[in-house]
């Protein structure tokens, strides 16, 4: 039941900050699914024992791979899914009690909630550039297969006549 309501509240959540940055009507619900396929990972694994950074990255590595996904199906910027996608992976809640407590003079508290909303938004850039990457890899192996393909077609053709 609890992993219901939390992907209930993230998918509201990510389709309204898709939203507050004026996202195509039509992208909206997309933009909402990206954001509940994140946190469906990031929970899960948390759930499972894994550390949040690593969560985290894991999280935002299956976002972008979505975000692609309907880049190339609506034709429009990965960034119109990405932006909305890792809302809910964003560390806020940290990053807030970080300043709380250097404001509240708890500066050894407040460096541990930094650091660690430091390293949850390096694993969420990197979860972006590694798929990023891993995307590219794919997309000019299926190019070069699919041009393998052709010239060795056209070269069967032009053995037979």
């Amino acid at each position: 039941m609890d992993i219901i309501v939390q992907l209930i509240v993230s998918f509201f959540a990510t389709a309204g900050i898709a939203i507050i940055f004026n996202v195509p009507r039509k992208t909206l619900f997309h933009c909402g699914f990206v954001g509940v396929v994140g946190w469906l990972i990031y929970f899960v694994l948390t759930e499972r024992g894994m550390d949040v950074v690593n969560a985290s990255f894991f999280g935002s590595f299956v976002v972008a791979i979505v975000a692609h996904m309907y880049a190339r199906r609506f034709k429009m910027p990965m960034i119109i899914f990405i932006v909305a996608g890792i809302i809910p992976l964003v560390p806020g809640g940290m990053a807030y009690n970080a300043m709380r407590n250097v404001v509240e003079d708890d500066y050894l508290q407040g460096l541990q909630y930094g650091l660690k909303a430091f390293l949850i938004t390096g694993a969420i850039v990197m979860g972006l550039v590694f798929a990023e990457v891993f995307m590219q890899l794919i997309f000019r192996a299926m190019y070069l297969s699919k041009t393998n393909i052709k010239k060795y077609t056209k070269n069967k053709a032009s053995d037979v006549d």
